[in-house]
């Protein structure tokens, strides 16, 4: 075991909360949805039940109409904001979640991790994916119930946060079109206070990201309202690639758990994402871009979920042919792959937060997507590129693509648990 290997280890049994992990100390002070899942897979190389421990305390805080939120908010921490006093969740009656969390939910990568669980481990994992997939798959069903537009026909998101992709450039094309709240209350940012302000979003940014709170507040979190007329609905490739390979490792977990009738109701979310991928074809950039819902506009840019149409296995040839033309590109303009956004696009930022840096798990799933489409070299260099970048730079949040210094968080759980499960070169050897 080498010295990362140890600080990895280190870092999750610190950010551990008794259950739960913590993406990092201070500035993201609670359970996160999707950093979780990841966390898990970390956990996984040298604590099997604390890793489903992770997964279990994640579904504690699924609301009734079966979405995963967010964040879960299991105790006020005044290091963080907007917290459960902004969010008022748990005011209605009809939805409201048994722990006081977010009214929005993030990337659905959990299904896919449980299924990397049950096929390392033996049948005590597969009973312990039994234990958890009614709820997964009641999360599955939530997306095509509550959140499916009638406009698009693919899935919607409501707000920059729920893609994980926070501030990409992506979103530029809802919030250009709304407005902030008149009647928003004076609030105070606490992320600013423990990272760097020119590598977080912009004040204008949060404005609007706040006053879409308010307005799910004011719709009591009525999911089917907020997508229908909400003041921010968009199409995003990232939820849609994710969403998509989720159903089909959760198809496979039903089928080696024999539930028949969930297998043909996953096919069909499964065939019905295969239909509404078209909808994110930009043919202009030659990728699969983020569009508007509200006026049908495309995004301007290729972004890090553009690629994982692999990761999917969606596409027609030429589409992928195209997707890899950009991403031979991008390659050719950074040192370390993959920027979450192209440096030729408007807005690239190399240290502000989803505008440029290289992301852990994203790494983790596009090489794993690339790598099983038999594009193998460019696999590696998205691998080892991000090897590279923590040996040089330690488990930061995230990383320049530019000259790999660190960004934002420090001490990171899912780039630790990335590092234990994928990128360590120890796990590299044990995988040869």
């Amino acid at each position: 075991m080498s010295e990362l290997d140890e600080q990895a280890i280190e870092i999750l049994q610190k950010n551990d909360r008794g259950g739960y992990t913590v993406p990092t100390a201070k500035l993201y002070p609670y359970q996160w949805n999707w950093d979780s899942a990841f966390v898990a897979l970390g956990f996984l190389t040298f604590d099997r039940d604390r890793a489903w421990r992770e997964v279990e305390l994640l579904l504690e805080g699924q609301w009734q109409n079966g979405m995963v939120p967010s964040i879960i908010f299991r105790r006020n921490d005044p290091d963080y904001f907007p917290g459960p006093a902004v969010w008022r969740t748990q005011t209605n009656s009809e939805v409201i979640p048994p722990i006081a969390s977010t009214g929005i939910s993030q990337p659905p990568v959990l299904a896919s991790i449980v299924l990397k669980m049950v096929s390392s481990g033996n049948d005590q994992d597969l009973q312990r994916a039994d234990t958890v997939f009614a709820d997964i798959l009641k999360w599955h069903r939530w997306y095509q119930t509550e959140r499916l537009s009638p406009v698009s026909g693919c899935v919607a998101t409501v707000h920059p946060w729920e893609t994980g992709r926070d501030n990409c450039p992506d979103w530029e094309l809802g919030l250009d079109t709304m407005q902030v709240d008149p009647e928003l209350e004076p609030y105070v940012r606490q992320d600013i206070k423990h990272a760097d302000p020119e590598q977080r979003p912009s004040k204008l940014q949060y404005d609007k990201y706040i006053s879409m709170v308010k307005y799910g507040r004011e719709q009591g979190w009525n999911q089917k309202t907020i997508t229908t007329d909400g003041p921010f609905v968009m199409a995003d490739p990232g939820i849609h690639f994710i969403l998509l390979r989720a159903n089909r490792d959760l198809l496979e977990i039903a089928r080696l758990l024999g539930k028949a009738e969930a297998i043909i109701e996953i096919q069909r979310f499964i065939d019905h994402a295969v239909e509404a991928t078209e909808y994110f074809w930009n043919d202009k950039l030659g990728a699969f871009t983020a569009r508007n819902i509200l006026n049908g506009e495309y995004s301007n840019g290729v972004s890090s979920a553009s690629a994982l149409c692999f990761y999917a296995d969606v596409g027609s040839e030429l589409q992928r042919d195209r997707t890899l033309q950009n991403l031979t590109r991008i390659s050719k303009q950074v040192q370390y792959m993959l920027p979450s956004w192209d440096p030729d696009g408007t807005n690239f930022d190399p240290q502000r937060y989803w505008c440029g840096p290289v992301w852990p798990q994203m790494n983790y799933i596009l090489s794993s997507g690339l790598e099983e489409q038999g594009h193998y070299a460019l696999a590696a260099r998205v691998r080892q590129d991000l090897s590279r970048l923590i040996e040089k730079s330690g488990f930061r949040e995230c990383f320049n693509p530019l000259n790999g210094d660190g960004c934002i968080g420090t001490d990171f759980s899912w780039t630790a648990a990335i590092w234990l499960a994928w990128a360590s070169p120890s796990t590299q050897e044990m995988a040869a």
